[in-house]
């Protein structure tokens, strides 16, 4: 599959998120219904699965407890909770743990100036996703009608560097790409410099996958950071992390080493069309208190979606 299958037209109509997000909510739903099957009332066992369930469908120990606990207090009050609300205390539960950190759509846009360019450096391991994600990005920024920028920083991968320029040439973004093993923060200076010269609105700077267990290779992150900022202060205004939502708790591990490495501004969780556990949503967004910025369902550009927690929530918890 090529990448000019993402600008394919197609005459079927967009999926809604519910549909998107199937593998997750039908594994939900089947598991639950087993749970609470020929149960009337909540009881200690049915917390003791539902549990069970939760952290298998990768939302995490510690969310899980939360979510847990908030249940079990509204047994403790009501003294008395069917099985018929369970599935409405947990979708309100889940929803306020997501709206503590949540962000719309148009804040992300509106924080986009036109004053000077607004730069978003990219980070996350090889495979995620983080390149396409770069290119989908820049193609809804320029159908918006803003001009944009790319710097293939990735120089220590030529697929990368040859990746993103095929992403460029097809969206019209310029793109500024340095020699292979040339220093990645050289590339984003020159990509900023750039960028300020020609009035561009937003840069977008792909960095290398680095592996979260090398501590080394993280560090120069910090470092790409700190060149930004020498060629203008302020920036980078957004530092995205892509985690694959295939990898599961893995992807807990890497947002732990990203976020100490970097000040993670917004998560982008890419393949979430593609697994049966898509609760590391939650557990990410809980654990690490940075919002959920993008999700992404598909192939297609339009199939990286702003996160909406509401929107969220809701298609989970939309029954077959």
């Amino acid at each position: 599959m090529g990448i000019f299958y993402f600008f394919s037209k197609s005459t079927k109509p967009k999926s809604s998120l519910a549909e998107d997000l199937s593998k997750t909510r039908h594994s939900f739903w089947t598991k639950l219904s087993k749970i609470v099957a020929g149960k009337s009332t909540v009881d200690s066992a049915i917390l003791d699965k539902l549990e069970e369930l939760l952290i298998g469908s990768d939302v995490g120990v510690a969310t899980t407890c939360k979510i847990i606990d908030a249940i079990e207090q509204r047994v403790a009050k009501d003294k008395y909770l069917t099985t018929g609300e369970l599935d409405q205390i947990l979708q309100s539960e889940t929803q306020q743990l997501l709206h503590a950190t949540s962000s719309s759509h148009q804040e992300v846009m509106g924080s986009v100036s036109f004053l000077q360019p607004h730069i978003i450096l990219v980070v996350g391991v090889n495979g995620v996703g983080k390149t396409t994600t770069i290119g989908k990005l820049a193609a809804q920024f320029i159908n918006q009608g803003k001009k944009v920028l790319l710097g293939a920083a990735d120089t220590f991968r030529a697929a990368a560097v040859e990746q993103l320029t095929i992403w460029g040439n097809r969206v019209g973004a310029e793109v500024v790409a340095g020699a292979m093993q040339s220093d990645p923060s050289a590339v984003a200076y020159e990509a900023v410099q750039q960028g300020v010269r020609n009035r561009t609105d937003v840069i977008i700077i792909d960095t290398a996958g680095r592996l979260h267990t090398k501590i080394h290779l993280i560090n120069e992150l910090a470092k790409i950071k700190r060149t930004i900022q020498k060629c203008l202060p302020g920036a980078p205004q957004e530092v995205l992390l892509v985690l694959d939502g295939t990898n599961g708790q893995n992807a807990f591990l890497q947002a732990e080493a990203f976020t100490t490495a970097v000040e993670v501004t917004g998560i982008v969780v890419t393949k979430l069309d593609g697994t049966a556990k898509g609760g590391m949503v939650l557990g990410i967004a809980d654990q690490f208190a940075i919002p959920i910025k993008y999700i992404g369902v598909g192939e297609k550009v339009e199939d990286l979606r702003p996160f909406n927690a509401r929107s969220f929530i809701a298609s989970l918890f939309e029954k077959w």
